[in-house]
């Protein structure tokens, strides 16, 4: 039988005085709590705190880092109980957990692996290596755990050493979710955070009806300009009282506008008539992204930006199954020229922070750095998504560090729906932070001492000041 076991010092340097510094450093941080500030966990899981069903609905279901790859094999989501957009396929579960089984082997070298294995040895305690073989011993041991308490998601966020952990809802959703959370009196701190994407979009399927839930939801006439900004106050208010500290915008570019008030009135009103061109529709998002800066200038809420995704490339699996099932694609992306009319409104503002992610690694020392290292109001965010991986992440610290420094980026996100996998993919992220750390000690080129500050820093220390996880509340007074 294939052994599962996990190398103590994996990701760290090959060299064996580098790698014995970056182990001393990751001692130092491994176990420090996580803040998990970017993700898209199912705030239901917390508020119910009721048992996964099983094997398959925790880890091939809601992870299409996982059903992309066996999708791009030729396998049908359906037999892996993918859900569609008519529901769950009839498929038994445990013969989708043996079809992923069957083909664990597609994973070597990717992440997932990674983040699979860890979850398998250290959480429920597996020295057998995922294969066929194994599959139903994995399965019905997987299933006999979530059947204890120990297994309840409030009881994994407490063994996890989960201290924040933010979700992410549309400016349609009632946030009841995370009102039974507030409501059940349980300390642990699940906020949501606030992403208007749909009510913003025009060209999103959903826009006619999340806008006319958005208007029931504030009492405001979301059908005037005014009214509609005044919507969107009292939505990020709500979210606020539900804990949120920032914002989340992902349109396909960083394009944003400043427009007088008349023409974003009657920009608005194209938009309502159904009589709107693409280009009106891009500017309205761009013009939308500055508004919700000003508005984080008023509220003091986070701001972050991820554009670049091709989104629902694969029209046939839209149709049959909807978004976010493996298949947006990263594009070219400009942001020198694209933020440019929102920077010249609020860039210089001390006391705003606007995150910017990027699927595209070209755009990270020519123009993600610069703007950085120069804007008070920036901030980098990790490597994510299809660059969240040991490769991504040295990259990305070799391709800003030099411009932005350490100290205008913002620590890690890890972006999932799969909640299991949030201490992997932290613990990763540690490693290969501590590993270039040390060698830049190595180098000369920091003290240990320095070392073990940024190693803090870069795991707990950036990401609070970003998000303003110790800052008193503020009020918005409206400009």
């Amino acid at each position: 039988m294939p052994e599962l076991s996990l190398n103590p010092d994996r990701l760290f340097p090959a060299d064996p005085s580098t790698r014995g510094i970056a182990r001393s450093l990751y001692e130092t941080v491994a176990d420090l709590p996580i803040i998990s500030p970017h993700g898209h966990t199912d705030p239901a899981w917390f508020a119910t705190d009721d048992a996964w069903e099983n094997a398959t609905e925790l880890f091939l279901a809601p992870d299409h880092y996982v059903f992309r790859m066996l999708y791009s094999q030729g396998i049908d989501l359906d037999a892996l109980r993918v859900p569609r957009l008519d529901g769950v396929p009839a498929t038994d579960p445990r013969a989708a957990w043996r079809l992923f089984a069957n083909h664990y082997h597609l994973f070597r070298g990717t992440p997932s692996r990674m983040w699979l294995d860890h979850v398998f040895a250290d959480v429920f305690g597996f020295d057998r290596l995922l294969d066929a073989s194994s599959a139903d011993d994995y399965y019905d041991r997987i299933n006999a755990a979530l059947a204890t308490p120990g297994f309840r998601p409030r009881a994994l966020f407490e063994r996890f050493r989960i201290e924040f952990l933010a979700t992410t809802e549309g400016a349609d959703d009632p946030l009841e979710h995370h009102a039974a959370i507030r409501d059940s009196g349980w300390q642990g701190r699940v906020v949501t955070t606030y992403r208007p994407d749909s009510v913003i979009d025009v060209e999103h399927e959903a826009f006619g009806g999340a806008l006319a839930a958005f208007g029931a939801l504030t009492g405001e006439d979301v059908h005037s300009w005014s009214g509609y900004l005044a919507a969107h106050r009292k939505r990020r208010a709500d979210f606020r009282a539900a804990g949120a500290t920032a914002t989340d915008h992902g349109f396909a570019t960083a394009q944003t506008a400043n427009l007088s008030a008349a023409e974003s009135e009657a920009l608005f009103g194209r938009i309502l008539s159904g009589k709107w061109s693409p280009a009106d529709a891009e500017l309205f998002r761009a013009q939308m992204l500055t508004e919700m800066a000003k508005m984080s200038v008023e509220d003091g809420m986070t701001m972050q930006i991820h554009p670049g995704a091709c989104r629902n490339h694969n029209a046939q699996l839209f149709r049959s199954h909807g978004r976010d099932k493996g298949a947006d694609i990263p594009t070219r992306t400009d942001y020198v020229q694209a933020l440019k009319p929102m920077l010249d409104v609020v860039g210089n503002e001390p006391d705003l922070t606007v995150i910017l992610f990027t699927l595209d690694e070209s755009s990270y020392a020519r123009e993600l750095a610069p703007l950085a290292g120069h804007y008070p109001c920036l901030r980098l965010g990790p490597s994510w998504w299809f660059h969240d991986s040991p490769e991504g992440m040295r990259r990305f610290r070799e391709m800003t560090t030099e411009t932005a420094g350490f100290y205008n980026t913002v620590g890690f996100n890890d972006d999932t729906r799969a909640f299991f996998s949030i201490p992997a993919r932290h613990d990763v992220a540690r490693r290969i932070d501590c590993g270039f750390l040390a060698r830049l000690v190595a180098e000369g080129r920091l003290t240990d001492w320095e070392a073990a500050e940024l190693a803090y820093e870069l795991t707990n220390g950036l990401v609070r000041k970003a998000y303003k996880l110790d800052a008193p509340a503020k009020t918005a007074q409206p400009a």
